[in-house]
């Protein structure tokens, strides 16, 4: 069996043939990204209608080139898989019609996959876990923390109130200068920098709520670079330093109190899973796999060219899918939003 998916919900172009090895294990047959961060630096931030352009000029010889690399065509791809949010809808439309038009014309089954579930069941797809396992899935647009109980059976038990993750790393370069996009600077100064030099808080630490919180911890970033300026280098290492490191006790501190709520939805984890885009972020992976050992459990994160945006996540998630039945018609929706759980209200917190 061979998916073809096809990512375009926010600023990369994506195309990738994933497939079922001799071992019955998942295997990346191509996974070709192109990335828009050049489009996008001078704004600082993505550019909706500059996204969807770019995914409209590259989309078709991009797939063109996974399948070349993956040593098929179209007549040997069992379905064809894409993205249908949530995201930039412009974006989530370019992916999700060109899907619609090559089902239609090879008569190949769709399956119009949660960009969020694609994030969620790549650790099956890199590592072959079972389910239930926990999943903190944290980006520059999400942040929760998930009961993956099987496909398309999640729970959410906590998430952000305000800013996500990623975004808090963003907004933090961009009020210290850093170049775009700012997570990796942020990281790549922290390194540099002291972690102890800025006594920052802790938002929702020891909270009985696994949920976050990142928008007081932003501010009181900004109130001290504002205290000491003019910035030096070293000043903005150890703020980046003192900021991530609240980051990650945030992180460790809210995934512990979901650890303990997951046993009440699910039973005992196969595992902590930890993807998206701050997932590649070393500090974060270090402090939870410090709360996996103390747990008992086993951390997985994904690769690194896994943990941004990827074809070769939607494609597995489309196999999952297809192999339990679970197949879409061409009147599937592009979205906007979609949240995992949509058992859950989320009016008044960010997915």
């Amino acid at each position: 069996m061979r998916i073809l998916g096809i990512e375009t919900t926010c600023d990369e172009t994506a195309a990738a043939v994933v497939g079922i090895g001799f071992d019955g294990r998942g295997e990346i047959l191509s996974n070709e990204v192109l990335s828009q961060i050049a489009e996008h630096a001078a704004y600082g931030g993505v550019v909706p209608e500059i996204a969807a352009r770019a995914h409209v000029e590259v989309i078709d010889r991009l797939i063109a080139r996974a399948l070349k690399k993956a040593g098929c065509t179209i007549k040997d791809i069992d379905g064809i898989a894409a993205a249908a949010g949530p995201g930039l809808i412009g974006g989530v439309l370019v992916g999700l019609t060109t899907a619609k038009a090559m089902a239609l014309v090879t008569r190949k089954p769709l399956m119009a996959v949660n960009h969020l579930e694609a994030h969620a069941l790549t650790a099956r797809l890199t590592d072959g876990v079972g389910f239930p396992y926990l999943l903190l899935l944290a980006s520059g647009g999400h942040t929760q923390l998930v009961a993956v109980r099987g496909v398309g059976d999640y729970v959410r038990i906590g998430t952000t109130i305000d800013d996500a993750i990623g975004e808090a790393f963003d907004k933090v370069a961009k009020l210290l200068g850093l170049p775009y996009p700012g997570g990796p600077h942020v990281e790549k100064e922290a390194a540099k920098g002291n972690p102890e030099r800025f006594n920052l808080p802790r938002p929702m630490q020891g909270r009985a709520e696994p949920n976050f919180s990142l928008s007081g911890l932003k501010t009181a970033v900004r109130l001290e670079a504002e205290r000491i300026a003019p910035l030096t280098q070293s000043d903005v290492a150890d703020l980046c330093a003192s900021f991530q490191a609240a980051v990650v006790d945030v992180v460790v501190d809210r995934t512990r109190v979901a650890l303990r709520a997951f046993r009440d939805i699910a039973g005992h984890p196969t595992a902590l899973v930890v993807a998206g885009g701050v997932s590649a972020n070393q500090a974060v992976r270090s402090g939870l796999q410090r709360l996996a050992v103390e747990t008992g459990l086993r951390m997985i994160a994904p690769p690194l060219h896994l943990c941004g945006d990827n074809g070769a996540m939607i494609a597995w998630a489309g196999l999952e899918r297809l192999r339990l039945g679970l197949i879409d018609d061409i009147s599937a929706p592009a979205r906007a939003r979609w949240p995992l759980d949509t058992s859950r209200d989320e009016a008044g917190a960010k997915a």
